[in-house]
Order: C-alpha cells, then structure tokens, then sequence
C-alpha cells in the first residue's frame, strides 16, 4: 500500500508543475497591456553568453502601454535591441542612448482571436501532459500487481488517478478562462 500512495503523491506533484508550466507559458501570452515577464524568453549575448534580459538590465512599466529597458551596462543597449528585433514578439524597440523604450500596441479583433488559439494550445499541452502522467501512473500501478498487491487496491489507485487527473485539468481550464476574459478585455 505504501507504494500505490508513493505513486499517488507522484502523480500529485507531476500534475501540479504541469499546471504551474503551464501557468507561466499563459502569462508569456500578452493581453495588450505591457507586462515585464512579456520579456522572460528574450536572450541577450552579454560577454559571448547568452543570458537572460531580466539579468543585464530592468524592466519597468512607465504606463499600461510602455516597457522601459534599462541595461545595466550601456554597452549592452545595441544587444538587447538586437534581442528583441530578433525575438517573435513583434515589438520595434526605441532607443534612445540610455535605455530601450517598447510601446505596446493595442490589440485588433484579429490578433485577439490568435491569442486565445495560442492560449488554448497551451493549456491543451499542459492536459496532455496531465494525462500522460495518468497513463504513467497507470501503468506502474498494474506492475504492482506482480508484487502481491491486490487488484482491488490496484482500482481504488487507479480512480484516485482519475480523479486527480480531472481535478488538474480542472485547474487548467480555469486558466484559459482567466486568460481568454484578459485578452479580450479591450
């Protein structure tokens, strides 16, 4: 019995960082407003390295429509410029010698409907995900049956499985709720 809870509480923790990874990939999506995680994926070659740019400057937020860049090496600004020209973004960087200014443009109809299809992959990965652990899981739990472990307790396991499965898919679909509302929230 000990290891059908070892498995459970597995699957527990692997479905919780399916929900999390998920989580942040929404938060990647941008709903029209400037957000500095927007920036999170972007890499900076700083001394041959590639580094990310939230480590060789700030991001703040002037307004609701502006990411400020400030490097901290001024050196850096043709860099972080290049990042970002270079990033899927869509964002045309403005530099103006000490830091790098982005305007955020306001979002059509047409790019709202790709966000949420974007947002809506996601969150269909991250359920992929939660049912490939199930399955995992699953399958674990029937080779427990060569060690003596009754085929009841091998049930109850498996519908605990499912109900946590369901449980974190639930989770994810909150998510897409919250974040579909965010983006077409004009």
């Amino acid at each position: 019995m000990e290891e059908i809870e070892l498995y459970l509480e597995e699957a527990k923790e692997m479905m919780q960082k399916a929900v999390d990874h998920t989580a942040s990939e929404l938060l990647k999506i941008r709903a029209g407003k400037a957000m500095p995680n927007m920036l999170d994926g972007i890499m900076v070659i700083y001394y041959g390295t590639p580094t990310p740019l939230n480590q060789v400057s700030s991001v703040t937020t002037p307004d609701a429509r502006t990411l400020a860049i400030r490097p901290f090496e001024k050196n850096l600004i043709g860099e972080i410029e290049k990042a970002i020209i270079n990033s899927d973004l869509g964002l045309a960087p403005q530099n103006n010698g000490e830091m790098i200014i982005l305007t955020i443009p306001t979002l059509t109809e047409e790019r709202r409907i790709t966000l949420v299809k974007n947002a809506k992959n996601e969150t269909e990965n991250g359920k992929i995900s939660i049912r490939t652990i199930r399955k995992d899981t699953n399958d674990a739990l029937k080779k427990l049956k060569n060690d003596g472990v009754s085929e009841d307790d091998i049930k109850r396991a498996e519908d605990k499985v499912q109900k946590l499965t369901d449980q974190y898919s639930a989770k994810i679909d909150e998510l897409l709720v919250k974040k579909e509302a965010d983006i077409m929230k004009v």
